[in-house]
Formats: structure tokens, C-alpha cells, sequence
């Protein structure tokens, strides 16, 4: 008579494969984490670091990895080749281009319907949200302050704004700066909606004073 020794195999616990280390423990595919007595837990499990199958860490067990296709690959490789300081350069280099089409093309002695125009003003008369923006910039460049407020106030009002996020921004990402941060939570962007708003009717009043406004 021969004794068999009797291991307990509870689903929980399945003996290790080939490529579990010894002693681990093994998530069913499918099985939650914190599953007990038949209960799901609320959470996947997750394959460790070390996982040896090839998985990201912490990806969550029982769950396929969709392979990347050619221009994933192509896109992942080129990111990681590229010089930190070559994004912000390139934004550089359309701030560059914007403002150099400012100083030569000169909006202030533009005629009203010369390329490019607002469609909405061509069409209607009435200033878009956007009006006069060019011309404030060109203001903005020759020290003009008053010029440049009185074509698009909000414009010359966020510009500040916009160099320093710019300037941080491009700052961290080239050289590793670490500008302090301006904080803007929602409310304070949907209030410089609504006022940009207000200020694209104001300026299409026809009564004084409004009417200084109109570009």
C-alpha cells in the first residue's frame, strides 16, 4: 500500500508555471483582485515589474495587449530620438513666422478686404471676437500700448499671460527650467470667456462710447 501525499490545489492558489517564479502568487486570467469566497473584488490583478511574459508593470492580468502597428512604432522611435529642446523650437519658430507676417504685411494700412479677411466682418460688417488682433500685435511690437488696447483690449490684456506660459513651458522642456507656475482653475478661464463674450458685443454697439471700440 502506497501513500500519495495530497497537496491542496484551490483555484486561488494554482501550482507555478514554467515561467512563474516559485512561490508566487497567481492570478487566474479573468480573476479580480481581492476575490474572496465568490465575492469580485473591485480591482484587476496586476502583473508585477518582474512579470516575465513581457507585460508592462502593473498592467492589469487577463487583459490582452494590443500589438502597435508600424506608425505607432515609428512615432514611439522617433519621440524617443528626438532632442528634448526640437517642440519648443518648433513653437518658436511659428511665434517667429506670426510675427514676421505682422511687421511685413503691416494691418494698420491694410484695406478692409485684403487677404486674408475676416469672413464674418466681409459679409456682415460687424467685428468678430478676433478683430483687430494683428493690429494690436503690430501695435504691441512698436510700443503702441494705447493703439493695441483700444483694437483688441483682451488680446494686449492676455498677452503677458501667454509669453509666460510660453517661456516656461518651452523653458522646462529644452533646459529643465522650473519657472513658478501660474495656476488657472476653470472658473477664471470661463470668466475670461464670458468677458471676451461681452467684449465681442460691446464692441459692436452703435451708441458712443462703444462705438470706440469698433475696429
Amino acid at each position: 500500500m502506497s501513500l500519495v501525499s495530497t497537496v491542496d490545489r484551490s483555484p486561488t492558489q494554482p501550482p507555478p508555471s514554467s515561467g512563474e517564479p516559485a512561490g508566487a502568487a497567481v492570478v487566474p486570467e479573468g480573476r479580480l483582485a481581492g476575490h474572496v469566497d465568490g465575492h469580485p473584488g473591485d480591482q484587476p490583478a496586476a502583473y508585477p515589474a518582474d512579470h516575465p511574459t513581457g507585460y508592462p508593470a502593473g498592467y492589469p492580468a487577463g487583459y490582452p495587449v494590443a500589438e502597435p502597428d508600424r506608425l505607432t512604432r515609428f512615432v514611439t522611435r522617433l519621440h524617443a530620438r528626438t532632442p528634448r529642446w526640437v517642440v519648443p523650437l518648433a513653437a518658436l519658430g511659428c511665434v517667429a513666422a506670426g510675427i514676421g507676417y505682422t511687421l511685413l504685411s503691416d494691418p494698420t494700412r491694410s484695406a478692409p478686404d485684403a487677404l486674408p479677411s475676416c469672413l464674418l466682418k466681409l459679409t456682415t460688417g460687424l467685428d468678430c471676437p478676433g478683430c483687430g488682433g494683428t493690429r494690436a500685435l503690430w501695435y504691441v511690437l512698436h510700443a503702441d500700448l494705447p493703439a493695441a488696447a483700444r483694437h483688441h483690449f483682451l488680446f494686449v490684456f492676455a498677452l503677458p499671460f501667454l509669453a509666460y506660459f510660453f517661456v516656461a513651458w518651452a523653458g522646462k522642456q529644452a533646459f529643465g527650467w522650473r519657472l513658478p507656475e501660474l495656476r488657472v482653475s476653470p472658473k477664471m478661464i470661463g470668466g475670461f470667456m464670458a468677458a471676451w463674450l461681452a467684449f465681442s458685443v460691446v464692441r459692436n454697439l452703435p451708441w458712443p462710447p462703444f462705438t470706440a471700440l469698433y475696429v
